[in-house]
């Protein structure tokens, strides 16, 4: 009977052991993958249309008003820290079409983003411009009809302070300064100011 009760514990000991050590020792979590950083799962980030003045403060300047269309694209890449993110641009296309028939033209280039709070952002972008030329818009004395632009290519910069109402959509004051300096043989400018509506996909 003794040697019965003996196995039987044993046996039992020996069954348990494992669930013993296992409790002990339990089996560390598995280490997650990190997402891969990449491109976005989008092509378009935002689509801005508004109302911009021409040249409002210059001697030369037209003194209209010009619609004004953006599309930003996704940043090529995202860090992983949101601060570093900051610093990578995204791709801008656009268009001004002047509404009394001044110079129009079409910018393209990169934009950062940085946000001063969970609404309000600020906004600076560099690139170049392709203006619409017109020979009409030269005299012997230089400049006529108001028209502020020389020839095609030029420089664009701009500065932007804008609001988010939502996630979707949003408020940005710009201004944006264009530039022919050293591409052409008169050297002329234009410095825009308006406001646009936001609309982020």
């Amino acid at each position: 009977m003794r040697v019965a009760i003996i196995a039987s514990a044993l046996v039992g000991g020996l069954a348990a052991g494992p669930a013993f050590a296992a409790d002990a020792t339990p089996m560390p979590d598995p280490v997650p993958v990190p997402t891969p950083v990449g491109l976005h799962g989008g092509f378009l980030s935002e689509a801005r249309f508004g109302v911009f003045s021409v040249d409002p403060f210059s001697e030369n300047g037209s003194e209209t008003a010009a619609l004004h269309a953006e599309l930003l694209f996704q940043k090529p890449f995202t860090p992983a820290d949101l601060f570093t993110s900051y610093f990578v641009p995204r791709p801008h296309l656009g268009a001004s079409l002047d509404l009394d028939g001044g110079v129009s033209f079409a910018f393209a280039g990169l934009t950062w983003t940085f946000d001063l709070g969970e609404r309000v952002f600020v906004e600076a972008s560099i690139g170049g411009a392709l203006q619409e030329t017109r020979a009409a818009a030269y005299t012997s004395a230089g400049l006529a009809d108001g028209v502020a632009a020389g020839c095609g290519p030029s420089l664009r910069e701009s500065a932007s302070l804008g609001y988010r109402f939502s996630d979707t959509w949003s408020v940005v004051a710009s201004v944006e300064h264009l530039s022919n300096d050293g591409l052409c043989d008169e050297p002329t400018s234009m410095t825009n100011f308006g406001a646009r509506l936001g609309y982020s996909f």
